[in-house]
């Protein structure tokens, strides 16, 4: 019997703003995230290839969610306040809960995110309206 693989429909996304869950924001329509690692390379003189190590650079992602309220366009508002220092403190979490057919759960805690582009799209008449994050940090936990 083949063992069942986690699908999106056990992905459970909150934003967390300064300890305080953003729970108007709940229509996550796609989530992902890169550890970002980049790999040296040196020669040395005697040897026929290089030796290799690496290095952690943080990580990197996105997410796309729909509009239900307001609260989407509050975020993206609040962003865009702290990206040009008009609240201090502002800090932005993503948590991450993933639960397996197994019963197990695992939950990632993305620290402190910084946003980049936060595009707004409506591909048309009919399609749900999106609002894009793109976010780097520095690290994260496995909890």
């Amino acid at each position: 019997m083949a063992s069942q693989r986690l699908k999106g429909q056990e992905v459970e996304l909150i934003i967390v703003e300064n300890d305080a869950p953003l729970t108007g924001i709940a229509d996550v329509r796609s989530f992902e995230m890169a550890a970002q690692l980049e790999i040296l390379r040196e020669g040395y003189l005697g040897e026929t290839t290089d030796r290799r190590d690496s290095l952690y650079r943080g990580y990197r992602g996105r997410m796309e969610l729909h509009f239900e309220n307001r609260d989407v366009l509050d975020l993206m508002r609040r962003l865009v306040d702290k990206a040009r220092r008009r609240t201090a403190g502002t800090r932005i979490n993503v948590k991450a809960t993933f639960a397996f057919p197994s019963g197990e759960r695992v939950r990632l805690l993305l620290k402190d995110i910084e946003v980049g582009e936060v595009p707004i799209g409506f591909g048309s008449r009919s399609d749900y309206g999106t609002i894009g994050l793109e976010f780097e940090g520095s690290d994260y936990n496995q909890l």
